[in-house]
């Protein structure tokens, strides 16, 4: 779960970190208003949208040069540019052509920036543990620091026990380049990311910019947090931070029904059991030359009821023109899944072709299920294999 940055900074900022003085806006009015509130002088108007990249981007349809985040010297400037952002999605190097739409914007008091950094914590999968990673080279071309330059990155591992220590985060700040009483000021920040990041479940906690200002304090500019779904029972007050309206409604509706469903943009519907078997599966589907509409893992326990839901979510993606079923009966057997594919297609009725290639308990029990109805639903076609299965469904999804 994703959350704004204005969230993010608010969370760090409990946990003791400096952070600028916001206001959330709406309407171009409250724009006016907040920018009289943060003393008349100049703000930052940035853009609140699950995506990064956002100073670099474009509104959409906009005629003049415009990203997300806009530097304004006025209260009649704070309005006309947040009424050009509410009004245009944007368009930026995460969020794919159409864009994001903008609903939510803050308004942020002036820092000055005279140097960036970067800073942010993961879990470090090959050491098993979370790690701290700082670079001075931060801001908008942090990627391609990371792609070009990784020496640039220190990295200091983290025990998820006792979090990071003083005398760690000190370390860094020295090996930043931090001089004086910034040290002391940054290390502040590290060690309320390290506390957020492992009290609140995140999977990724960023800070960037981490930035000096011209009267040489140390504060954080933006902020962005991912939190691992699995722990959100834990953290009612995280769950209540979550904006449904900037994620795929599509992928909000699967969750609702307990299926673990990604949209991507090609036209083969996958409908798999098994996080690793769906993996397997887009990766059969590319090699004979097709492209996955979706990863859809339905879980081992799957019922006749998200068999439907399943089917109906893949088939609201009018760019599919074929379906793969592949599903290893273990512990939902397979003339089960069989049964629930033939009330599937009564319900949902299919409309292009579903290649069903089923393995595992019960399998040939399953197969005269699905010869049984090969008149009342013609679109469904049986594969003895998963190659043959991946071939018919990229030939299918061509014709």
């Amino acid at each position: 779960m994703k959350i704004h940055e204005y969230q993010a900074k608010e969370l760090f900022a409990a946990a003791g970190a400096n952070t600028p003085k916001h206001i959330v806006v709406k309407t171009p009015d409250e724009a006016a208003a907040a920018f009289d509130q943060l003393g008349g002088k100049g703000a930052m108007v940035k853009a609140q949208i699950h995506a990064g990249g956002r100073g670099a981007g474009q509104l959409k349809g906009y005629a003049e040069k415009l990203g997300g985040v806009k530097f304004v010297s006025s209260r009649e400037k704070a309005k006309s540019i947040a009424a050009a952002m509410l009004a245009h999605s944007l368009v930026t190097i995460q969020t794919g052509p159409e864009g994001q739409p903008i609903k939510t914007l803050i308004l942020q008091a002036d820092a000055e920036p005279d140097k960036e950094y970067y800073l942010a914590m993961t879990l470090d999968r090959a050491l098993g543990v979370p790690v701290m990673m700082a670079s001075a080279a931060g801001g908008m071309d942090i990627e391609k620091v990371a792609h070009e330059t990784p020496e640039k990155i220190l990295r200091v591992p983290v025990s998820p026990e006792t979090g990071l220590q003083t005398y760690q985060a000190r370390r860094l700040a020295f090996d930043l380049g931090f001089t004086g009483d910034q040290v002391e000021k940054v290390e502040k920040i590290m060690l309320a990311l390290s506390k957020v990041f492992l009290e609140k479940d995140a999977s990724l906690a960023e800070i960037n910019p981490l930035a000096i200002t011209k009267k040489g304090d140390v504060v954080v500019l933006d902020a962005k947090i991912d939190f691992d779904d699995n722990a959100l029972f834990r953290h009612k007050d995280i769950e209540a931070l979550r904006d449904l309206g900037e994620e795929n409604p599509v992928e909000v509706r699967a969750a609702n029904a307990n299926l673990n469903f990604i949209q991507l943009d090609g036209n083969i519907g996958c409908l798999v059991n098994g996080a690793g078997l769906a993996m397997g599966t887009m990766d059969i589907i590319k090699y004979h030359g097709g492209e996955p509409a979706n990863f859809l893992d339905v879980g081992g326990g799957v019922t006749p009821e998200a068999a439907i839901e399943a089917f109906r979510i893949i088939l609201s993606d009018s760019k599919v023109k074929g379906i793969l079923v592949n599903i290893f009966g273990g512990i939902a057997k397979c003339d089960l899944i069989a049964e629930a594919l033939v009330k599937a297609g009564r319900e949902v009725g299919f409309k292009v072709p579903v290649v069903v290639r089923l393995e595992g308990t019960n399998v040939d029990k399953a197969r005269e299920i699905l010869n049984g109805v090969k008149r009342e639903l013609p679109m469904i076609q049986s594969a003895a294999g998963l190659t043959e299965a991946a071939k018919m469904v990229v030939a299918a999804a061509k014709a």
